[in-house]
């Protein structure tokens, strides 16, 4: 019986092309979309779930209040993990240090030239706790002992065959490997790589107790790199902490504690400052944007639920799709029904033969979507986390979930179609023009026809607005010249030497540059310094903390930043002076630039003067307010190690720029041949702060267009099945004289109402959802009555366009033909 109904189910298929064709197609867009979304979810989701009662596992961070303003910090004071042992309920603590990036890294051989590694990162001090932690599997070494002293190293399997290829796990062992031309570690064990996916990417593991016998680079810290083991005030994200908490204390209680433990240590606080210590779950680390998470890529949870629900908006119009063509071809089908009925053929077969058809068109659309994903792949690998792959898809997990979406996608899409159609009687099927079809099953194709326009219109209108949102933000003046503007860091074990001068005065020689200066970041940049500025005006006190630029008498020039009032900085300055921005001003309560001028603020318990006011400039994404900012010079030579070039611009200018970026990398081999050559244009680095919103709207802008595309197939569904069932009434009316115009807006009206009626419901749910996402930038557009006029007129255009081909055949059809008796 079962293989009957598939071979009645094929002959089917095959008999009715054209149909079968839409449907496929509909079904396979709809599978291979899921398909690579499903992917994207279950990776990211798939993270940090193989640790040992991980869901007991924290880490320790700290969150900052400081004038009403919040700031993260995933690290903690270093001396916290040399007394958290106190702490009630606690079974574990993994105190570990990251050791910087770009690290330059030594391999010494006997008879051969060393190996050198530049730009080497995911290095950290760490002892055995790390490895309880975590289950790496031993290849050489013990956990025990591997960490126990000062300079000594654990190697991932990986990076033991980097530094040394031609030597098996145990023979690496006592090897010497060199980090950062000073810090000479002995290997002392090599672990297997975790397979799975984590976070804890490391690879290079150095025992903690180096550490405290190793100055650190600074990366940003103290000039001890922030290690300091008996200073409680101060805090670096270098300094990771972890615990593990028994399954009878709670995260609430063991916070209290540490909170406890660190306000009896730390020492009194500013007016309106805090710290505060909590417990991040291990299953948020891949989650979180407060808190980084060891430079890696962070998911978005509400990305990849939404995510989701494009998936189930696309799986949905395809299944409507389905129904919508598979009823309006069934009075193609009516006279097969009824003599099947009449030799004897039950409903249940009826159903259970169209519930085959079905199955068997989903499995082929299934199989077609396997290929499409591969494309999807390609189509958004930008967006697509790096480790993912094509050949995920045919793992296990995923197989039984494609077999899964086959039998839902086959019942929802099959059961209605399946038990209108078996439930014709054979009298009326049988007749030459049979009504196939009651009322109540126009109607409810009428209402999913709606609801594919509801969602298409609403991935449209959001499409528009993500759109005109990115290319606000990414042609919005920023209030400093970003175009022709690039910028070089030099290596940072050089900040103390005289190279980066001696550098800038060979480029500054070279014909295409206009203008350098020396300093710190770009106006707009992801790194930040802030300190607290004060000032009193009489009684009043107002303080805040304020965002600083170090630069020299160059830097406003080369970012062409308008000065309001004052005077620039110059060299004499380097004893101290400020250049506020415009908001900083008005904070004060100087309406008037000039008033600011001459003003002294303290800083550090020393008064400095303000000496210039610089209009305001965007110091990060749109995503944020303007702070308060100061721009300024800086005695330390590692937040001056940025060199800002000008280009000049004309004609050939980006050939001109081709010969001086040659020029320049030239210089720098002179100078720095021991390290890599590397620039980032201005325009490029701001347009990475808006990366995640271009896939979104290139996302957005894929899925409008797929949900689109089915729509208008639905659509062409119900326009076939209208002029179907309106043959005659179209034959009278052209022997009544109209004429073909006539009767394709006639036909054409129904259809045009029930977009409105989409519209309706669309346009506040689209509203709604809109001013929500808009929320989260500070600077955003005003979406205005051209978002929904747009988005109707499109919509009835392409209707049109899709129901003319319908519509137009059957007003130019033989009138002589459509009026035959039954």
């Amino acid at each position: 019986m079962l293989k009957n109904y598939f071979k009645t189910a094929l002959r089917s298929l095959l008999k009715h092309k054209v149909f079968t064709i839409i449907n496929v197609v509909g079904l396979a867009i709809g599978i291979g979309a899921a398909l690579v979304i499903a992917l994207v979810v279950q990776f990211d989701f798939s993270f940090d779930k193989f640790e040992p009662d991980g869901s007991h596992i924290y880490r320790v961070v700290s969150t900052y209040t400081y004038q009403g303003q919040i700031s993260f910090n995933s690290g903690v004071p270093v001396p916290l993990h040399r007394v958290i042992g106190s702490v009630s309920g606690l079974e574990q603590a993994v105190p570990f240090r990251i050791y910087g990036q770009d690290q330059r890294i030594v391999v010494p051989a006997p008879n051969t030239a060393p190996g050198i590694f530049k730009n080497q990162e995911n290095i950290i001090f760490c002892d055995r706790a790390y490895f309880e932690m975590l289950p790496y599997k031993w290849l050489a070494g013990s956990v025990a002992t591997a960490l126990q002293n000062p300079n000594r190293i654990v190697l991932t399997e990986s990076r033991a065959k980097l530094y040394f290829p031609d030597l098996k796990p145990e023979q690496v062992l006592e090897k010497t490997v060199i980090y950062d031309d000073s810090l000479k570690m002995t290997v002392s064990g090599v672990v297997a790589d975790l397979k799975e996916n984590t976070d804890f990417n490391f690879h290079d593991f150095m025992s903690l107790a180096t550490a405290a016998n190793f100055k650190l680079r600074p990366n940003g810290g103290d000039t001890d790199g922030g290690y300091n083991e008996t200073s409680w005030s101060s805090t670096s994200s270098y300094n990771q902490l972890f615990i593990k908490i028994s399954k009878q204390s709670s995260a609430r209680q063991t916070e209290a504690q540490l909170n406890t433990m660190l306000k009896n240590n730390l020492e009194k606080s500013s007016p309106g400052e805090s710290q505060t210590l909590s417990l991040q779950p291990l299953s948020n680390l891949h989650f979180s944007s407060e808190y980084d998470n060891f430079d890696q890529r962070v998911a978005n949870k509400s990305v990849l639920h939404s995510l989701l629900g494009v998936a189930a908006f696309l799986l949905i119009l395809a299944c409507i799709n389905f129904i919508n063509l598979t009823t309006a071809q069934s009075s193609q089908r009516a006279r097969e029904i009824g003599v099947r009925k009449t030799i004897g053929g039950t409903r249940q077969q009826l159903i259970s033969q169209f519930l085959t058809e079905t199955f068997l068109l989903t499995l082929i659309a299934a199989i077609i979507s396997i290929g499409l994903a591969y494309l999807l792949l390609i189509m958004f690998a930008d967006f697509i986390p790096a480790g993912i792959s094509y050949s995920m898809i045919f793992t296990p997990g995923m197989l039984l979930f494609i077999f899964i979406l086959i039998a839902v996608v086959a019942v929802i899409s099959g059961f209605y179609p399946a038990v209108v159609m078996s439930s014709y009687q054979p009298v009326q099927v049988l007749k030459s023009n049979p009504k196939t079809s009651k009322g109540v099953s126009f109607g409810l194709r009428r209402g999913l026809t709606v609801t594919q326009f509801v969602i298409a219109q609403v991935f449209i209108m959001a499409t528009i607005l993500v759109s005109n949102q990115i290319h606000y933000m990414l042609n919005k003046d920023l209030g400093f010249k970003k175009d022709a503007v690039m910028y070089i860091r030099t290596p940072y074990k050089y900040a103390n030497s005289n190279l980066k001068q001696v550098y800038l005065n060979k480029i500054k020689s070279i014909p295409q540059v206009e203008t350098i200066s020396l300093g710190s970041d770009a106006p707009s940049s992801n790194n930040s310094h802030s300190t607290a500025f004060s000032y009193k005006d009489g009684k009043t006190e107002r303080e805040t903390d304020v965002e600083l630029k170090y630069a020299d008498d160059n830097y406003l020039n080369v970012y062409q930043l308008k000065l309001l009032a004052g005077r620039n900085l110059q060299p004499h300055d380097s004893t101290g002076a400020y250049i506020i921005n415009q908001t900083y001003c008005k904070f004060l309560g100087f309406q008037n630039p000039k008033q600011a001028v001459g003003k002294l603020v303290k800083v550090n318990d020393k008064e400095v003067p303000i000496i210039g006011v610089v209009a305001d400039f965007y110091q990060r994404s749109l995503q944020y307010a303007i702070k308060p900012a100061a721009i300024c010079f800086s005695t330390n030579n590692r937040f001056t190690r940025t060199l800002h070039i000008a280009l000049k611009s004309g004609a050939n200018s980006s050939a001109n720029w081709k010969n001086a970026l040659i020029k320049m990398e030239s210089s720098w081999q002179e100078v720095f041949p021991d390290d890599d050559f590397e620039y980032r244009f201005v325009d490029e680095s701001t347009a990475r702060f808006y990366k995640a919103e271009q896939n979104t709207g290139k996302l957005l802008k894929w899925a409008t267009g797929l949900s689109v595309l089915i729509s208008c197939l639905g659509l062409l569904g119900l326009a076939l099945y209208t002029t179907n069932q309106r043959t005659k009434e179209i034959g009278i009316r052209k022997v009544l004289g109209a004429t073909i115009t006539q009767i394709v807006t006639l036909l054409s009206a129904d259809f045009i109402k029930l977009i409105f009626v989409a519209f309706m419901i669309a346009a506040p749910v689209a509203w709604y959802a809109m001013s929500h996402w808009l929320q989260n930038y500070a600077y955003h557009i005003n979406p205005g009555i051209w978002l929904f006029v747009g988005t109707i007129l499109s919509t009835i255009t392409v209707a049109l366009l899709t129901m003319s081909l319908q519509t137009i055949k059957a007003a130019m059809a033989n009138p002589v033909r459509s009026l035959k008796s039954e």
